[in-house]
Protein backbone atom coordinates (compact mmCIF):
# COMPACT_ATOMS: atom_id res chain seq x y z
CA UNK A 1 0.00 0.00 0.00
CA UNK A 2 1.17 3.54 -0.72
CA UNK A 3 2.29 5.82 2.07
CA UNK A 4 -0.40 7.93 3.73
CA UNK A 5 -0.26 11.33 2.04
CA UNK A 6 -2.49 14.25 1.16
CA UNK A 7 -0.43 14.95 -1.98
CA UNK A 8 -2.93 13.28 -4.31
CA UNK A 9 -5.97 15.00 -2.77
CA UNK A 10 -7.56 18.28 -3.81
CA UNK A 11 -6.55 21.07 -1.40
CA UNK A 12 -9.25 23.15 0.25
CA UNK A 13 -8.81 26.67 1.60
CA UNK A 14 -10.46 29.27 3.77
CA UNK A 15 -11.76 32.48 2.19
CA UNK A 16 -8.90 34.62 3.55
CA UNK A 17 -6.36 32.20 2.09
CA UNK A 18 -7.97 32.40 -1.36
CA UNK A 19 -7.99 36.18 -1.18
CA UNK A 20 -4.26 36.06 -0.38
CA UNK A 21 -3.68 33.71 -3.31
CA UNK A 22 -5.56 36.17 -5.48
CA UNK A 23 -3.48 39.09 -4.17
CA UNK A 24 -0.18 37.31 -4.77
CA UNK A 25 -1.20 36.25 -8.26
CA UNK A 26 -1.90 39.87 -9.11
CA UNK A 27 1.37 40.99 -7.46
CA UNK A 28 3.24 38.49 -9.63
CA UNK A 29 2.27 40.44 -12.72
CA UNK A 30 -1.23 39.37 -13.74
CA UNK A 31 -3.52 42.39 -14.07
CA UNK A 32 -6.40 42.21 -11.56
CA UNK A 33 -9.02 43.04 -14.19
CA UNK A 34 -7.57 40.39 -16.50
CA UNK A 35 -7.96 37.86 -13.68
CA UNK A 36 -11.57 38.97 -13.25
CA UNK A 37 -12.16 38.48 -16.96
CA UNK A 38 -10.57 35.03 -16.73
CA UNK A 39 -12.96 34.11 -13.91
CA UNK A 40 -15.97 35.37 -15.84
CA UNK A 41 -14.89 33.49 -18.96
CA UNK A 42 -14.55 30.27 -16.94
CA UNK A 43 -17.96 30.86 -15.39
CA UNK A 44 -19.48 31.46 -18.81
CA UNK A 45 -17.97 28.20 -20.06
CA UNK A 46 -19.44 26.42 -17.04
CA UNK A 47 -22.82 28.06 -17.72
CA UNK A 48 -22.80 27.02 -21.37
CA UNK A 49 -21.78 23.43 -20.64
CA UNK A 50 -24.66 23.09 -18.17
CA UNK A 51 -27.39 25.00 -20.04
CA UNK A 52 -26.40 24.91 -23.73
CA UNK A 53 -29.94 25.69 -24.94
CA UNK A 54 -30.58 28.71 -22.69
CA UNK A 55 -31.51 31.84 -24.65
CA UNK A 56 -31.77 34.30 -21.77
CA UNK A 57 -30.12 34.93 -18.43
CA UNK A 58 -30.58 37.12 -15.36
CA UNK A 59 -27.36 38.19 -13.63
CA UNK A 60 -27.55 39.67 -10.14
CA UNK A 61 -24.39 41.58 -9.29
CA UNK A 62 -23.14 42.81 -5.94
CA UNK A 63 -20.74 45.69 -5.42
CA UNK A 64 -17.61 43.58 -4.84
CA UNK A 65 -15.38 41.56 -7.14
CA UNK A 66 -17.96 38.78 -7.26
CA UNK A 67 -20.31 41.33 -8.82
CA UNK A 68 -17.55 42.27 -11.26
CA UNK A 69 -17.39 38.66 -12.41
CA UNK A 70 -21.14 38.87 -12.97
CA UNK A 71 -20.92 42.03 -15.09
CA UNK A 72 -18.29 40.49 -17.37
CA UNK A 73 -20.30 37.26 -17.66
CA UNK A 74 -23.32 39.35 -18.67
CA UNK A 75 -21.24 40.91 -21.46
CA UNK A 76 -20.12 37.47 -22.66
CA UNK A 77 -23.72 36.25 -22.67
CA UNK A 78 -24.83 39.28 -24.70
CA UNK A 79 -22.01 38.69 -27.21
CA UNK A 80 -23.17 35.06 -27.53
CA UNK A 81 -26.65 36.24 -28.51
CA UNK A 82 -28.52 35.70 -25.25
CA UNK A 83 -31.07 38.14 -23.89
CA UNK A 84 -29.55 39.48 -20.68
CA UNK A 85 -31.19 41.03 -17.63
CA UNK A 86 -28.45 42.66 -15.52
CA UNK A 87 -29.33 43.73 -11.99
CA UNK A 88 -27.06 45.41 -9.45
CA UNK A 89 -27.36 45.87 -5.70
CA UNK A 90 -25.94 49.39 -6.09
CA UNK A 91 -26.19 52.15 -8.74
CA UNK A 92 -23.47 52.05 -11.39
CA UNK A 93 -22.17 55.42 -10.19
CA UNK A 94 -21.48 53.94 -6.74
CA UNK A 95 -19.18 51.19 -8.09
CA UNK A 96 -15.41 51.59 -7.94
CA UNK A 97 -12.24 49.88 -9.14
CA UNK A 98 -12.39 46.70 -11.19
CA UNK A 99 -16.10 46.30 -10.49
CA UNK A 100 -16.83 49.67 -12.10
CA UNK A 101 -14.60 48.75 -15.04
CA UNK A 102 -16.49 45.45 -15.43
CA UNK A 103 -19.84 47.24 -15.31
CA UNK A 104 -18.68 49.69 -17.99
CA UNK A 105 -17.52 46.78 -20.15
CA UNK A 106 -20.98 45.22 -19.92
CA UNK A 107 -22.68 48.50 -20.75
CA UNK A 108 -20.36 48.99 -23.74
CA UNK A 109 -21.38 45.53 -24.94
CA UNK A 110 -24.98 46.69 -24.98
CA UNK A 111 -26.15 44.97 -21.79
CA UNK A 112 -29.01 46.78 -20.11
CA UNK A 113 -28.88 47.70 -16.44
CA UNK A 114 -31.36 48.02 -13.61
CA UNK A 115 -30.80 48.55 -9.92
CA UNK A 116 -32.28 45.68 -7.92
CA UNK A 117 -35.70 46.41 -6.42
CA UNK A 118 -37.90 44.00 -4.40
CA UNK A 119 -40.57 44.25 -7.10
CA UNK A 120 -38.15 43.23 -9.87
CA UNK A 121 -39.15 40.10 -11.78
CA UNK A 122 -36.30 37.76 -12.65
CA UNK A 123 -37.00 36.92 -16.29
CA UNK A 124 -33.97 34.91 -17.49
CA UNK A 125 -34.20 31.19 -18.17
CA UNK A 126 -31.21 30.82 -15.83
CA UNK A 127 -30.22 33.06 -12.90
CA UNK A 128 -26.60 33.84 -12.08
CA UNK A 129 -25.83 34.70 -8.46
CA UNK A 130 -22.91 37.16 -8.34
CA UNK A 131 -24.03 39.00 -5.21
CA UNK A 132 -21.56 38.30 -2.41
CA UNK A 133 -18.82 35.75 -3.03
CA UNK A 134 -16.49 34.77 -0.18
CA UNK A 135 -16.24 38.15 1.55
CA UNK A 136 -19.35 37.66 3.67
CA UNK A 137 -18.69 38.40 7.36
CA UNK A 138 -22.22 38.22 8.78
CA UNK A 139 -25.81 37.65 7.78
CA UNK A 140 -26.90 39.26 4.48
CA UNK A 141 -28.93 42.37 5.13
CA UNK A 142 -31.29 44.73 3.31
CA UNK A 143 -31.63 44.47 -0.43
CA UNK A 144 -29.03 41.68 -0.63
CA UNK A 145 -31.12 39.44 1.59
CA UNK A 146 -34.22 40.36 -0.39
CA UNK A 147 -32.42 39.47 -3.61
CA UNK A 148 -31.37 36.09 -2.17
CA UNK A 149 -34.97 35.38 -1.19
CA UNK A 150 -36.17 36.44 -4.66
CA UNK A 151 -33.70 34.04 -6.31
CA UNK A 152 -34.89 31.21 -4.10
CA UNK A 153 -38.52 32.12 -4.77
CA UNK A 154 -38.05 31.94 -8.54
CA UNK A 155 -38.40 28.69 -10.43
CA UNK A 156 -35.38 29.03 -12.71
CA UNK A 157 -32.13 27.10 -12.25
CA UNK A 158 -29.30 29.02 -10.59
CA UNK A 159 -25.54 29.19 -11.13
CA UNK A 160 -23.58 30.66 -8.20
CA UNK A 161 -20.24 32.35 -8.84
CA UNK A 162 -17.51 31.26 -6.39
CA UNK A 163 -19.99 30.36 -3.61
CA UNK A 164 -23.77 30.67 -3.13
CA UNK A 165 -24.41 34.06 -1.55
CA UNK A 166 -25.05 33.71 2.18
CA UNK A 167 -23.03 30.51 2.63
CA UNK A 168 -19.86 30.63 4.75
CA UNK A 169 -16.80 29.67 2.71
CA UNK A 170 -15.01 28.54 5.88
CA UNK A 171 -17.64 26.49 7.73
CA UNK A 172 -20.37 25.60 5.24
CA UNK A 173 -22.97 27.17 7.52
CA UNK A 174 -25.81 29.33 6.20
CA UNK A 175 -25.48 32.85 7.57
CA UNK A 176 -29.13 33.78 7.90
CA UNK A 177 -30.19 33.21 4.30
CA UNK A 178 -28.39 31.70 1.30
CA UNK A 179 -28.95 31.10 -2.38
CA UNK A 180 -29.94 27.56 -3.30
CA UNK A 181 -27.95 26.91 -6.48
CA UNK A 182 -28.08 24.12 -9.03
CA UNK A 183 -24.39 24.58 -9.71
CA UNK A 184 -21.46 26.53 -8.28
CA UNK A 185 -18.35 27.49 -10.22
CA UNK A 186 -15.56 28.35 -7.79
CA UNK A 187 -12.23 29.99 -8.56
CA UNK A 188 -8.49 29.89 -7.72
CA UNK A 189 -8.76 27.66 -4.62
CA UNK A 190 -11.58 25.32 -3.68
CA UNK A 191 -13.23 26.29 -0.39
CA UNK A 192 -13.71 23.93 2.55
CA UNK A 193 -17.15 25.46 3.22
CA UNK A 194 -18.44 24.21 -0.12
CA UNK A 195 -18.17 20.59 1.01
CA UNK A 196 -19.59 20.24 4.53
CA UNK A 197 -22.35 21.43 6.86
CA UNK A 198 -25.30 23.04 5.08
CA UNK A 199 -23.36 23.38 1.82
CA UNK A 200 -24.48 20.21 0.01
CA UNK A 201 -28.07 21.51 0.07
CA UNK A 202 -27.03 24.85 -1.47
CA UNK A 203 -24.13 24.41 -3.90
CA UNK A 204 -25.46 21.93 -6.43
CA UNK A 205 -22.68 20.46 -8.57
CA UNK A 206 -19.33 22.14 -7.91
CA UNK A 207 -17.12 23.12 -10.85
CA UNK A 208 -13.63 24.13 -9.70
CA UNK A 209 -11.71 26.49 -11.99
CA UNK A 210 -8.17 27.36 -10.77
CA UNK A 211 -7.74 30.12 -13.41
CA UNK A 212 -4.16 29.06 -13.97
CA UNK A 213 -3.21 29.71 -10.35
CA UNK A 214 -1.07 26.96 -8.83
CA UNK A 215 -2.17 27.40 -5.22
CA UNK A 216 0.14 24.75 -3.81
CA UNK A 217 3.16 26.57 -5.20
CA UNK A 218 2.70 29.03 -2.33
CA UNK A 219 4.21 26.86 0.39
CA UNK A 220 3.49 29.34 3.16
CA UNK A 221 -0.27 29.12 2.48
CA UNK A 222 -0.96 25.52 3.48
CA UNK A 223 -4.41 24.14 2.65
CA UNK A 224 -6.83 24.17 5.55
CA UNK A 225 -8.25 20.80 4.49
CA UNK A 226 -8.18 18.13 1.78
CA UNK A 227 -10.93 16.50 -0.25
CA UNK A 228 -10.98 12.69 -0.46
CA UNK A 229 -10.86 11.16 -3.92
CA UNK A 230 -11.97 7.74 -5.11
CA UNK A 231 -8.63 7.37 -6.91
CA UNK A 232 -7.07 6.50 -3.54
CA UNK A 233 -8.81 3.13 -3.60
CA UNK A 234 -6.62 1.66 -6.34
CA UNK A 235 -3.44 1.87 -4.26
CA UNK A 236 -5.18 1.15 -0.97
CA UNK A 237 -6.75 -2.10 -2.14
CA UNK A 238 -4.11 -3.72 -4.27
CA UNK A 239 -4.54 -7.47 -4.89
CA UNK A 240 -3.82 -9.57 -1.83
CA UNK A 241 -0.80 -11.77 -1.54
CA UNK A 242 -1.47 -15.29 -2.80
CA UNK A 243 -0.36 -16.64 0.58
CA UNK A 244 -2.65 -14.44 2.71
CA UNK A 245 -4.52 -16.16 5.54
CA UNK A 246 -7.14 -15.06 8.04
CA UNK A 247 -4.55 -14.67 10.77
CA UNK A 248 -2.80 -11.81 9.01
CA UNK A 249 -5.92 -9.98 7.81
CA UNK A 250 -7.02 -8.60 11.14
CA UNK A 251 -9.14 -9.87 14.02
CA UNK A 252 -11.97 -7.43 14.83
CA UNK A 253 -13.79 -7.61 18.16
CA UNK A 254 -17.18 -5.87 18.20
CA UNK A 255 -18.39 -5.11 21.72
CA UNK A 256 -22.02 -4.05 21.97
CA UNK A 257 -25.61 -5.13 21.81
CA UNK A 258 -26.93 -4.74 25.35
CA UNK A 259 -30.04 -6.77 26.20
CA UNK A 260 -32.76 -5.61 23.81
CA UNK A 261 -30.37 -3.68 21.54
CA UNK A 262 -28.69 -6.36 19.47
CA UNK A 263 -29.24 -5.04 15.95
CA UNK A 264 -26.56 -2.35 15.97
CA UNK A 265 -23.79 -4.71 17.04
CA UNK A 266 -24.88 -7.33 14.49
CA UNK A 267 -24.72 -4.70 11.71
CA UNK A 268 -21.23 -3.62 12.78
CA UNK A 269 -19.95 -7.21 12.95
CA UNK A 270 -21.32 -8.17 9.55
CA UNK A 271 -19.91 -4.98 7.97
CA UNK A 272 -16.49 -5.83 9.43
CA UNK A 273 -16.67 -9.28 7.85
CA UNK A 274 -17.73 -7.87 4.46
CA UNK A 275 -14.88 -5.36 4.48
CA UNK A 276 -12.33 -8.14 4.50
CA UNK A 277 -11.48 -8.76 8.16
CA UNK A 278 -9.84 -12.15 8.59
CA UNK A 279 -11.79 -12.87 11.78
CA UNK A 280 -14.69 -11.13 13.52
CA UNK A 281 -15.80 -11.79 17.08
CA UNK A 282 -19.00 -10.33 18.51
CA UNK A 283 -19.17 -9.90 22.29
CA UNK A 284 -22.83 -9.25 23.04
CA UNK A 285 -25.67 -10.04 25.40
CA UNK A 286 -26.53 -13.74 25.54
CA UNK A 287 -30.01 -13.25 24.07
CA UNK A 288 -28.52 -12.05 20.75
CA UNK A 289 -26.30 -15.07 20.07
CA UNK A 290 -28.90 -17.04 18.10
CA UNK A 291 -29.75 -14.02 15.95
CA UNK A 292 -26.05 -13.51 15.19
CA UNK A 293 -25.58 -17.14 14.15
CA UNK A 294 -28.59 -16.99 11.88
CA UNK A 295 -27.67 -13.64 10.34
CA UNK A 296 -23.94 -14.20 9.82
CA UNK A 297 -22.51 -17.53 10.96
CA UNK A 298 -19.03 -16.41 9.92
CA UNK A 299 -19.00 -14.06 12.94
CA UNK A 300 -17.84 -15.74 16.16
CA UNK A 301 -20.56 -14.74 18.63
CA UNK A 302 -19.70 -14.78 22.31
CA UNK A 303 -22.12 -14.15 25.19
CA UNK A 304 -21.00 -11.59 27.75
CA UNK A 305 -23.01 -11.20 30.93
CA UNK A 306 -20.88 -8.57 32.65
CA UNK A 307 -17.52 -7.06 33.37
CA UNK A 308 -15.83 -10.24 34.51
CA UNK A 309 -16.49 -11.96 31.17
CA UNK A 310 -15.47 -8.84 29.23
CA UNK A 311 -12.14 -8.48 31.01
CA UNK A 312 -9.22 -9.41 28.81
CA UNK A 313 -11.32 -9.84 25.65
CA UNK A 314 -9.87 -6.74 23.93
CA UNK A 315 -6.36 -8.17 24.19
CA UNK A 316 -7.37 -11.12 21.99
CA UNK A 317 -8.10 -8.90 18.96
CA UNK A 318 -6.21 -6.54 16.64
CA UNK A 319 -8.86 -3.81 16.89
CA UNK A 320 -11.97 -3.32 19.03
CA UNK A 321 -15.20 -1.70 17.83
CA UNK A 322 -17.02 -0.54 20.95
CA UNK A 323 -20.40 1.22 21.18
CA UNK A 324 -23.08 -0.06 18.79
CA UNK A 325 -26.11 -0.92 20.92
CA UNK A 326 -23.93 -0.68 24.02
CA UNK A 327 -26.35 1.21 26.23
CA UNK A 328 -25.24 3.40 29.10
CA UNK A 329 -26.11 1.25 32.10
CA UNK A 330 -23.80 -0.99 34.15
CA UNK A 331 -23.41 -3.60 31.36
CA UNK A 332 -22.28 -1.03 28.79
CA UNK A 333 -20.02 0.71 31.29
CA UNK A 334 -18.32 -2.59 32.14
CA UNK A 335 -17.61 -3.40 28.48
CA UNK A 336 -16.25 0.07 27.76
CA UNK A 337 -14.05 -0.06 30.84
CA UNK A 338 -12.54 -3.33 29.67
CA UNK A 339 -11.86 -1.82 26.24
CA UNK A 340 -10.23 1.26 27.75
CA UNK A 341 -8.04 -0.84 30.06
CA UNK A 342 -6.65 -2.83 27.13
CA UNK A 343 -3.87 -1.77 24.78
CA UNK A 344 -5.77 -2.69 21.60
CA UNK A 345 -6.66 0.13 19.15
CA UNK A 346 -10.33 1.17 19.35
CA UNK A 347 -13.13 2.40 17.13
CA UNK A 348 -15.52 4.21 19.48
CA UNK A 349 -19.11 4.88 18.43
CA UNK A 350 -22.64 5.52 19.70
CA UNK A 351 -23.22 4.98 23.43
CA UNK A 352 -19.51 4.47 24.05
CA UNK A 353 -19.08 8.11 23.02
CA UNK A 354 -21.86 9.19 25.37
CA UNK A 355 -20.21 7.26 28.19
CA UNK A 356 -16.87 8.90 27.41
CA UNK A 357 -18.58 12.28 27.77
CA UNK A 358 -20.30 11.43 31.05
CA UNK A 359 -17.98 8.91 32.77
CA UNK A 360 -14.54 9.35 31.21
CA UNK A 361 -14.34 13.07 30.39
CA UNK A 362 -10.54 13.26 30.57
CA UNK A 363 -9.48 10.07 28.76
CA UNK A 364 -7.27 10.71 25.76
CA UNK A 365 -5.65 8.15 23.44
CA UNK A 366 -3.67 8.25 20.25
CA UNK A 367 -4.78 4.76 19.19
CA UNK A 368 -8.51 5.25 18.66
CA UNK A 369 -11.00 6.50 16.09
CA UNK A 370 -13.93 8.45 17.53
CA UNK A 371 -16.99 8.60 15.25
CA UNK A 372 -19.52 11.09 16.68
CA UNK A 373 -22.54 12.52 14.94
CA UNK A 374 -23.16 16.21 15.81
CA UNK A 375 -25.18 15.36 18.92
CA UNK A 376 -22.46 13.10 20.32
CA UNK A 377 -19.80 15.65 19.39
CA UNK A 378 -21.71 18.33 21.28
CA UNK A 379 -21.82 16.16 24.41
CA UNK A 380 -18.10 15.44 24.17
CA UNK A 381 -17.29 19.13 23.71
CA UNK A 382 -19.78 20.41 26.28
CA UNK A 383 -21.59 22.63 23.79
CA UNK A 384 -24.79 22.61 21.72
CA UNK A 385 -25.46 20.84 18.43
CA UNK A 386 -26.05 24.26 16.85
CA UNK A 387 -22.55 25.33 17.89
CA UNK A 388 -21.06 22.19 16.35
CA UNK A 389 -22.92 22.72 13.09
CA UNK A 390 -22.08 26.42 12.97
CA UNK A 391 -18.42 25.49 12.42
CA UNK A 392 -18.01 21.78 11.82
CA UNK A 393 -14.31 21.97 10.87
CA UNK A 394 -13.39 23.72 14.11
CA UNK A 395 -15.59 21.39 16.19
CA UNK A 396 -13.83 18.36 14.70
CA UNK A 397 -10.41 19.90 15.33
CA UNK A 398 -11.33 20.83 18.90
CA UNK A 399 -12.47 17.30 19.63
CA UNK A 400 -9.28 15.81 18.19
CA UNK A 401 -7.14 18.22 20.22
CA UNK A 402 -8.98 17.25 23.38
CA UNK A 403 -9.21 13.49 22.87
CA UNK A 404 -6.36 12.62 20.51
CA UNK A 405 -6.34 9.90 17.88
CA UNK A 406 -8.55 10.32 14.83
CA UNK A 407 -11.98 11.98 14.88
CA UNK A 408 -14.70 11.37 12.30
CA UNK A 409 -17.45 14.01 12.56
CA UNK A 410 -20.33 12.41 10.69
CA UNK A 411 -23.00 14.21 8.68
CA UNK A 412 -23.26 15.84 5.26
CA UNK A 413 -19.64 16.28 4.22
CA UNK A 414 -18.17 14.04 6.92
CA UNK A 415 -14.92 15.37 8.36
CA UNK A 416 -11.86 13.37 9.44
CA UNK A 417 -9.18 14.94 11.64
CA UNK A 418 -5.94 13.18 12.49
CA UNK A 419 -2.21 13.88 12.51
CA UNK A 420 -2.30 14.77 8.79
CA UNK A 421 -4.94 17.45 9.30
CA UNK A 422 -8.55 17.91 8.19
CA UNK A 423 -10.00 15.78 5.38
CA UNK A 424 -13.49 16.11 3.86
CA UNK A 425 -15.50 13.28 2.33
CA UNK A 426 -17.63 14.41 -0.64
CA UNK A 427 -19.52 11.12 -0.94
CA UNK A 428 -22.84 10.00 0.56
CA UNK A 429 -26.47 10.99 0.12
CA UNK A 430 -29.70 11.68 2.07
CA UNK A 431 -30.79 8.05 1.71
CA UNK A 432 -28.16 7.27 4.33
CA UNK A 433 -30.13 9.21 6.94
CA UNK A 434 -31.54 6.05 8.47
CA UNK A 435 -30.90 3.87 11.49
CA UNK A 436 -27.81 1.68 11.60
CA UNK A 437 -25.65 3.58 9.08
CA UNK A 438 -23.21 4.64 11.79
CA UNK A 439 -22.98 1.09 13.09
CA UNK A 440 -22.05 -0.16 9.63
CA UNK A 441 -19.42 2.58 9.37
CA UNK A 442 -17.86 1.58 12.69
CA UNK A 443 -17.65 -2.04 11.53
CA UNK A 444 -16.02 -0.96 8.27
CA UNK A 445 -13.50 1.18 10.13
CA UNK A 446 -12.66 -1.71 12.42
CA UNK A 447 -12.09 -4.08 9.51
CA UNK A 448 -9.79 -1.65 7.70
CA UNK A 449 -7.87 -0.74 10.85
CA UNK A 450 -7.30 -4.43 11.51
CA UNK A 451 -5.94 -5.00 8.02
CA UNK A 452 -3.89 -1.84 7.52
CA UNK A 453 -2.64 -1.04 11.02
CA UNK A 454 -2.88 2.71 10.35
CA UNK A 455 -5.84 4.38 11.99
CA UNK A 456 -5.88 7.64 10.05
CA UNK A 457 -5.52 5.93 6.68
CA UNK A 458 -8.24 3.45 7.70
CA UNK A 459 -10.54 6.30 8.68
CA UNK A 460 -10.06 7.98 5.28
CA UNK A 461 -10.76 4.74 3.43
CA UNK A 462 -13.64 3.61 5.64
CA UNK A 463 -15.54 6.88 5.48
CA UNK A 464 -15.01 7.07 1.72
CA UNK A 465 -16.06 3.46 1.03
CA UNK A 466 -19.11 3.93 3.28
CA UNK A 467 -20.19 7.02 1.31
CA UNK A 468 -19.45 5.49 -2.08
CA UNK A 469 -21.39 2.35 -1.18
CA UNK A 470 -24.35 4.48 -0.13
CA UNK A 471 -24.20 6.36 -3.44
CA UNK A 472 -24.03 3.11 -5.42
CA UNK A 473 -27.01 1.68 -3.53
CA UNK A 474 -29.01 4.86 -4.08
CA UNK A 475 -28.15 4.89 -7.77
CA UNK A 476 -29.32 1.29 -8.11
CA UNK A 477 -32.68 1.61 -6.34
CA UNK A 478 -33.18 5.17 -5.10
CA UNK A 479 -32.50 6.99 -1.85
CA UNK A 480 -35.77 6.32 -0.03
CA UNK A 481 -35.85 2.94 1.68
CA UNK A 482 -32.06 2.52 1.66
CA UNK A 483 -31.12 0.33 4.64
CA UNK A 484 -27.84 0.15 6.51
CA UNK A 485 -27.64 -3.57 5.78
CA UNK A 486 -27.66 -2.79 2.03
CA UNK A 487 -24.27 -1.09 2.17
CA UNK A 488 -21.91 -3.97 2.84
CA UNK A 489 -22.56 -5.76 -0.45
CA UNK A 490 -22.05 -2.53 -2.45
CA UNK A 491 -18.91 -1.74 -0.48
CA UNK A 492 -17.24 -4.94 -1.72
CA UNK A 493 -16.98 -3.46 -5.23
CA UNK A 494 -14.93 -0.54 -3.90
CA UNK A 495 -12.51 -2.63 -1.84
CA UNK A 496 -11.88 -4.84 -4.88
CA UNK A 497 -11.13 -2.19 -7.54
Amino acid sequence: MSTLSTSSLRPLYKAAQVRELDRRTIASGIDSFALMQRAASSAWHSFRSRWPQARSVTVLCGSGNNGGDGHVLAALAMQAGLKVQRLSSKPLAALTGDVAKAAELASAAGVGFDEWQPATTLVGEVIVDALLGTGLAGEPQGNIRQAIEAINGAHQPVLALDIPSGLSADSGAVLGSAVVADGTVTFIGDKVGLHTGDAPAYTGEIDFRPLGVKAQAFFDIPPTAWRLDEALLVDAFAPRSRISHKGNLGHVLVMGGAPGFGGAALLAAQAAARLGAGKVTLATAEEHITASLVRCPEVMARAVRGGAEAAGLPDTADVVVIGPGLGQDAWGQALLQSALQGATPLVVDADALNLLASRWPDVRRDDWILTPHPGEAARLLGCTVAEVQADRPEAARALQRARGGVVVLKGAGSLIVGPSGLVVCPYGNPGMASGGMGDVLSGMLGALAGQHDRLEWSAWLGVMVHGLAGDAAAKASGERGLLASDLASYARAFINP
